[in-house]
């Protein structure tokens, strides 16, 4: 598989990124159009972010480059992490309880998968 690459990223999507993973790593490899209808039936609420980056980016190939919607495959697909936001929350007996509020950054390429 070395055809042409198109990408899309979605940046600052609140949810952890070790949960998101555990989404991405069901869909990678797939054909782009096979893996929306997987996430479509993950109950995972990171799927909803995933799928919508997906769709940006066979957006982006069709319309910026002209490829076919079946020929695309994910080629790679990285969740990272991004910034924590600190929060707090009062305990018992004057205590203060932190949570961090996490949040992710995705990145999915796609490859034009060349028929023989």
């Amino acid at each position: 598989m070395a055809g042409f690459q198109v990408r899309a990223e979605s940046k600052y999507i609140p949810g952890s990124p070790i949960k998101a993973r555990r989404v991405v790593n069901a869909v990678r490899g797939m054909y782009a159009d096979e893996a929306l209808e997987v996430l479509r039936l993950m109950p995972h609420a990171a799927a909803r972010p995933i799928a919508k980056t997906i769709r940006s980016a066979i957006a982006n190939a069709e319309e910026n480059f002209g490829l076919a919607r079946e020929d695309l495959v994910i080629a790679e697909i990285v969740v990272n992490p991004g910034p924590t936001r600190p929060w707090r929350r009062f305990g018992a007996r004057g205590r203060f309880k932190p949570i961090l509020k996490r949040s992710s950054h995705i990145k999915v390429v796609l490859e034009e998968v060349e028929e023989e």
